[in-house]
């Protein structure tokens, strides 16, 4: 449906419902259909990865790193190298270097532990564990990029983990806890291992995008990315990869991974734009459930309606959290690199004196209502506010 239309739609459920059009905005039907999106892109890379481990018995994660971070690599490190001034690939390593290497060795080896811990732990297990990638962005977001989370925030949060509940229950109860029990801890260890560095790497990520650029994010994040999985590739997978018996259907598999995992980096630091890494995290839990139902024609999977269940749940409390923007004090001067809306923060020098905090607004369409509450509870009067354009 065009914009358009949906903004009379959005419109008229305002004015026929104002309480329940106040939440159901174009802004936030766009926000669930793009986080939706990347939920797909996710299935797709778990359903290509089970066709490599099940059908051709290949357990080859770096590998398959390593043709992503190559693909963002050829793309936006390439722009970085033509593009002047600051936004130069040169300039920005000479300034910053070291901190997109650690932020490149942080996303690597995200990858690297989640995928390993399939080797000793099982899929419930993963599923359960991965989820605490959401507290520890909540509290790392509250440190570092100093977001005000509400109440209704964080109950959404305990709907979307009681929707991944009832989806674990769906497996154990359709028997489809799959994966090894050779070494549990050590598995669950790796999960958590890897949630955590997923938080510090999205953190780091909407830092990047709200107040530098996308394509520096991703330019960056795909040169030390590639560096570091081609030594890794190297070291500890040299003998698995030079085993691989190649046929076209293998490539065609692998391609199709690195596609779909392509497009989720790339499309990720939108969706991180317009809401924050927590939702964008908060949205990708209905991705084991787009790759259960995908299993359900390909692998034969039984189904079960708790799976439904499930994604109602999700996709409420992803709604929940949405619904009611958060309060991010600016940590750096706002780009208009990337499209931001300055108008409303293009005051002078008098009229500015005094202020005392910056703020983005994340959802425009409450702002007023959401300003209003805020000086309500007591909080300093005089503001500048800037607004991202959606």
């Amino acid at each position: 449906m065009p914009q358009d239309q949906m903004n009379t739609l959005c419109y008229k459920i305002r004015e026929r419902f104002p309480k329940l059009g106040s939440i159901f905005t174009w802004q936030l039907l766009k926000t669930l259909l793009m986080g939706q999106g990347l939920s797909a892109l996710i299935c797709g890379t778990a359903v290509t990865s089970q066709y490599l481990a099940s059908i051709y018995c290949l357990n080859t994660p770096m590998l398959q790193s390593f043709l992503n971070y190559s693909l963002l690599c050829i793309t936006y490190t390439m722009a970085l190298i033509f593009r002047r001034g600051d936004g130069n690939i040169f300039q920005i390593l000479k300034t910053r270097w070291w901190k997109y290497f650690l932020l490149g060795l942080t996303d690597v080896e995200a990858n690297y532990a989640v995928v390993k811990a399939y080797q000793y732990t099982t899929l419930t297990s993963i599923q359960l564990l991965d989820c605490f990638v959401i507290p520890v962005l909540m509290i790392l977001s509250c440190f570092f990029l100093k977001t005000r989370y509400r109440i209704i925030h964080y109950v959404a949060v305990c709907v979307c983990l009681a929707g991944v509940g009832a989806m674990v229950g769906a497996d154990i109860l359709a028997g489809q806890d799959q994966g090894s029990t050779s070494d549990i801890l050590l598995g669950d260890g790796l999960v958590l291992v890897s949630a955590t560095l997923y938080a510090v790497s999205n953190v780091c990520q909407e830092y990047t995008v709200k107040n530098l650029s996308r394509v520096e994010f991703l330019g960056m994040v795909g040169l030390f990315g590639t560096i570091i999985s081609a030594i890794q590739l190297g070291i500890l997978e040299y003998n698995e990869v030079s085993k691989i018996q190649w046929t076209w259907q293998i490539a065609l598999v692998l391609v199709g991974y690195a596609l779909c995992m392509y497009a989720f980096y790339s499309f990720m630091p939108v969706v991180v734009k317009m809401t924050s890494a927590t939702a964008a995290n908060l949205s990708l839990l209905t991705g084991d459930l787009f790759s259960l139902f995908c299993g359900l024609f390909l692998f034969q999977y039984t189904f079960s309606g708790l799976y439904i269940v499930s994604l109602v749940v999700i996709l409420t409390g992803f709604i929940m959290f949405n619904a009611v923007p958060t309060l991010n004090l600016a940590l750096a001067p706002v780009s208009d690199e990337e499209g931001y809306d300055n108008h409303a923060a293009e005051l002078d020098n008098e009229s500015t004196q005094g202020c005392v905090e910056e703020i983005i607004f994340e959802n425009t369409e409450l702002e007023r209502d959401q300003f209003k509450n805020w000086l309500n509870e007591g909080q300093p009067a005089c503001v500048v506010i800037r607004s991202a354009k959606m």
